[in-house]
């Protein structure tokens, strides 16, 4: 039998855009996973203030997503995205770890449904969340 969660952090580990974010998987199992990003200097979208820009906040957000949904007990396979809304709630603290936390929370025969909240190191105030659904695959 394959290891669901395994294959699914082989997968996430693999997807070049992860790794050229600096994305490091820190959990996951049962329909949850956490990534976390560490601040970066090319990842700034503002020079003047140093702050990480939103696309690879989003980035982060949705690979997390991805892989709540593959290690979820019902999902038979891979998965991929149809709709990610993300709310920013504040600029990241530059110089921070920013980290995404997701939790597939129902899955049909055809889509699954996730919620996401990235913060950095101040986690009672979120710098983002994201609600989704993503394709279920059948093999």
């Amino acid at each position: 039998m394959v290891d669901k969660v395994e294959l699914a952090r082989k997968f996430i580990e693999a997807i070049p855009h992860a790794k050229a974010l600096g994305m490091r998987l820190t959990d996951i199992g049962a329909g949850n996973a956490q990534i976390e990003m560490a601040y970066d200097k090319k990842l700034v979208g503002d020079p003047k203030t140093g702050v990480v820009h939103g696309g690879a906040v989003s980035a982060m957000m949705d690979t997390c997503c991805g892989a709540a949904v593959m290690s979820h007990p019902s999902a038979p396979g891979g998965t991929a995205t149809i709709d990610l809304r993300i709310d920013y709630m504040r600029a990241a603290t530059p110089g921070q770890t920013i980290r995404t936390s997701a939790t597939c929370y129902h899955i049909t025969r055809s889509v699954a449904f996730v919620r996401a909240t990235a913060t950095d190191d101040d986690a009672d105030r979120p710098v983002a969340t994201a609600s989704g659904a993503f394709t279920v695959e059948r093999r």
